[in-house]
Protein backbone atom coordinates (compact mmCIF):
# COMPACT_ATOMS: atom_id res chain seq x y z
CA UNK A 1 0.00 0.00 0.00
CA UNK A 2 1.28 3.47 -0.86
CA UNK A 3 0.00 6.89 -1.97
CA UNK A 4 -0.79 5.49 -5.44
CA UNK A 5 -2.69 2.46 -4.09
CA UNK A 6 -4.75 3.63 -1.12
CA UNK A 7 -7.75 1.43 -1.82
CA UNK A 8 -8.11 -2.33 -1.79
CA UNK A 9 -6.72 -4.24 -3.61
CA UNK A 10 -3.17 -2.96 -3.24
CA UNK A 11 -1.61 -6.12 -4.62
CA UNK A 12 -1.73 -8.07 -7.85
CA UNK A 13 -0.87 -11.52 -9.09
CA UNK A 14 2.43 -11.71 -11.00
CA UNK A 15 2.72 -13.44 -14.34
CA UNK A 16 4.46 -16.34 -12.59
CA UNK A 17 1.64 -16.50 -10.06
CA UNK A 18 -0.90 -16.60 -12.89
CA UNK A 19 0.94 -19.58 -14.42
CA UNK A 20 0.90 -21.40 -11.08
CA UNK A 21 -2.78 -20.69 -10.58
CA UNK A 22 -3.46 -22.03 -14.07
CA UNK A 23 -1.60 -25.23 -13.20
CA UNK A 24 1.22 -24.64 -15.68
CA UNK A 25 3.96 -25.87 -13.33
CA UNK A 26 3.61 -29.65 -12.95
CA UNK A 27 5.92 -29.88 -9.94
CA UNK A 28 4.79 -26.89 -7.92
CA UNK A 29 4.23 -27.55 -4.24
CA UNK A 30 4.04 -25.34 -1.18
CA UNK A 31 3.34 -27.70 1.69
CA UNK A 32 3.38 -31.38 2.60
CA UNK A 33 -0.05 -32.17 1.17
CA UNK A 34 0.64 -30.44 -2.17
CA UNK A 35 3.99 -32.29 -2.44
CA UNK A 36 2.25 -35.57 -1.65
CA UNK A 37 -0.37 -34.82 -4.32
CA UNK A 38 2.32 -34.14 -6.95
CA UNK A 39 4.04 -37.39 -6.01
CA UNK A 40 0.90 -39.54 -6.03
CA UNK A 41 -0.37 -37.93 -9.25
CA UNK A 42 2.90 -38.93 -10.96
CA UNK A 43 3.24 -42.35 -9.27
CA UNK A 44 -0.16 -43.58 -8.10
CA UNK A 45 1.27 -46.90 -6.91
CA UNK A 46 4.12 -45.38 -4.86
CA UNK A 47 5.04 -47.44 -1.83
CA UNK A 48 3.67 -46.11 1.48
CA UNK A 49 7.06 -46.35 3.19
CA UNK A 50 8.65 -44.23 0.47
CA UNK A 51 5.80 -41.75 0.74
CA UNK A 52 6.27 -41.52 4.51
CA UNK A 53 9.93 -40.54 4.06
CA UNK A 54 9.02 -38.06 1.32
CA UNK A 55 6.43 -36.37 3.51
CA UNK A 56 8.98 -36.23 6.31
CA UNK A 57 11.50 -34.68 3.89
CA UNK A 58 8.97 -32.04 2.86
CA UNK A 59 8.01 -31.33 6.48
CA UNK A 60 11.68 -30.92 7.35
CA UNK A 61 12.10 -28.56 4.37
CA UNK A 62 9.12 -26.46 5.45
CA UNK A 63 10.58 -26.28 8.97
CA UNK A 64 14.00 -25.21 7.69
CA UNK A 65 15.67 -28.50 8.70
CA UNK A 66 17.62 -28.85 5.47
CA UNK A 67 20.03 -31.56 6.61
CA UNK A 68 17.03 -33.67 7.62
CA UNK A 69 15.39 -32.94 4.27
CA UNK A 70 18.43 -34.31 2.45
CA UNK A 71 18.69 -37.40 4.64
CA UNK A 72 14.98 -38.27 4.40
CA UNK A 73 14.99 -37.74 0.64
CA UNK A 74 18.04 -39.99 0.38
CA UNK A 75 16.28 -42.70 2.38
CA UNK A 76 13.18 -42.41 0.15
CA UNK A 77 15.36 -42.70 -2.97
CA UNK A 78 17.24 -45.71 -1.64
CA UNK A 79 13.99 -47.39 -0.59
CA UNK A 80 12.51 -46.85 -4.06
CA UNK A 81 15.58 -48.34 -5.73
CA UNK A 82 15.47 -51.33 -3.37
CA UNK A 83 11.78 -51.83 -4.30
CA UNK A 84 12.93 -52.00 -7.92
CA UNK A 85 15.51 -54.62 -6.99
CA UNK A 86 12.88 -56.68 -5.12
CA UNK A 87 10.75 -56.65 -8.26
CA UNK A 88 13.69 -57.63 -10.47
CA UNK A 89 14.73 -60.42 -8.09
CA UNK A 90 11.18 -61.81 -8.09
CA UNK A 91 11.04 -61.88 -11.90
CA UNK A 92 11.71 -65.49 -12.99
CA UNK A 93 13.01 -64.39 -16.40
CA UNK A 94 15.21 -61.44 -15.50
CA UNK A 95 15.96 -62.10 -11.83
CA UNK A 96 18.86 -64.48 -12.51
CA UNK A 97 20.42 -61.94 -14.86
CA UNK A 98 20.57 -59.33 -12.07
CA UNK A 99 21.25 -61.66 -9.12
CA UNK A 100 24.73 -60.23 -8.49
CA UNK A 101 23.25 -56.81 -7.69
CA UNK A 102 21.95 -58.01 -4.31
CA UNK A 103 25.38 -59.28 -3.32
CA UNK A 104 26.92 -55.83 -3.61
CA UNK A 105 27.63 -53.92 -0.40
CA UNK A 106 26.29 -50.41 -0.24
CA UNK A 107 23.69 -48.69 -2.36
CA UNK A 108 26.19 -47.06 -4.74
CA UNK A 109 27.65 -50.42 -5.72
CA UNK A 110 24.17 -51.89 -6.14
CA UNK A 111 23.06 -49.02 -8.36
CA UNK A 112 26.22 -49.18 -10.47
CA UNK A 113 26.02 -52.97 -10.84
CA UNK A 114 22.34 -52.74 -11.81
CA UNK A 115 23.08 -50.05 -14.39
CA UNK A 116 25.99 -52.02 -15.87
CA UNK A 117 23.85 -55.13 -16.31
CA UNK A 118 20.95 -53.07 -17.63
CA UNK A 119 23.22 -51.33 -20.18
CA UNK A 120 24.24 -54.73 -21.56
CA UNK A 121 20.60 -55.82 -21.82
CA UNK A 122 18.78 -52.70 -22.98
CA UNK A 123 16.70 -54.74 -25.40
CA UNK A 124 14.42 -55.70 -22.48
CA UNK A 125 13.61 -52.04 -21.81
CA UNK A 126 10.92 -50.31 -23.92
CA UNK A 127 12.03 -47.18 -25.77
CA UNK A 128 9.89 -44.80 -23.70
CA UNK A 129 11.58 -46.07 -20.52
CA UNK A 130 15.04 -45.83 -22.12
CA UNK A 131 14.48 -42.14 -22.83
CA UNK A 132 16.35 -40.00 -20.28
CA UNK A 133 17.24 -43.10 -18.25
CA UNK A 134 20.76 -41.90 -17.48
CA UNK A 135 19.58 -38.40 -16.58
CA UNK A 136 16.49 -39.24 -14.56
CA UNK A 137 17.87 -42.33 -12.90
CA UNK A 138 21.63 -42.40 -12.59
CA UNK A 139 22.36 -38.67 -12.36
CA UNK A 140 19.59 -37.91 -9.90
CA UNK A 141 20.29 -41.00 -7.77
CA UNK A 142 23.93 -39.97 -7.59
CA UNK A 143 23.14 -36.35 -6.75
CA UNK A 144 20.64 -37.23 -4.00
CA UNK A 145 23.01 -39.85 -2.57
CA UNK A 146 25.91 -37.38 -2.48
CA UNK A 147 23.86 -34.72 -0.69
CA UNK A 148 22.48 -37.31 1.71
CA UNK A 149 25.99 -38.52 2.53
CA UNK A 150 27.23 -34.97 3.07
CA UNK A 151 24.23 -34.25 5.29
CA UNK A 152 24.12 -37.57 7.12
CA UNK A 153 27.78 -37.71 8.06
CA UNK A 154 29.41 -35.06 10.24
CA UNK A 155 31.09 -33.23 7.37
CA UNK A 156 30.15 -29.71 8.42
CA UNK A 157 28.64 -29.08 4.99
CA UNK A 158 25.18 -27.60 5.16
CA UNK A 159 22.86 -27.97 2.19
CA UNK A 160 21.25 -24.72 1.06
CA UNK A 161 17.50 -24.21 0.93
CA UNK A 162 17.74 -23.91 -2.86
CA UNK A 163 19.65 -27.19 -3.13
CA UNK A 164 17.08 -28.95 -0.95
CA UNK A 165 14.24 -27.53 -3.06
CA UNK A 166 15.91 -28.75 -6.26
CA UNK A 167 16.40 -32.22 -4.75
CA UNK A 168 12.71 -32.40 -3.83
CA UNK A 169 11.91 -31.52 -7.44
CA UNK A 170 14.34 -33.87 -9.21
CA UNK A 171 13.27 -36.77 -7.03
CA UNK A 172 9.94 -36.83 -8.90
CA UNK A 173 11.22 -37.74 -12.40
CA UNK A 174 13.78 -40.09 -10.84
CA UNK A 175 11.12 -41.94 -8.88
CA UNK A 176 8.86 -41.98 -11.93
CA UNK A 177 11.66 -43.60 -13.96
CA UNK A 178 12.23 -46.22 -11.25
CA UNK A 179 8.51 -47.03 -11.24
CA UNK A 180 8.60 -47.39 -15.02
CA UNK A 181 11.40 -49.92 -14.56
CA UNK A 182 9.40 -51.70 -11.87
CA UNK A 183 6.57 -52.06 -14.39
CA UNK A 184 9.02 -53.49 -16.94
CA UNK A 185 10.23 -56.15 -14.53
CA UNK A 186 6.84 -57.16 -13.05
Amino acid sequence: MNDYNREFPFFHVTSYGKKLLAGADPYFFHDVSSYEKVITDNMPSIDNTTLTYLKEAMQAFMSGCLLSTSVMLGVATEHTFLKLMETVDANPTHGPLFNTVSTQRGILRKVNKFKNILDQNMSIVPSDVKEDLDTNLMSVLSMIRNFRNESGHPSGKIISREQAYVLLHVFIPCCKKIYQLIDVFK
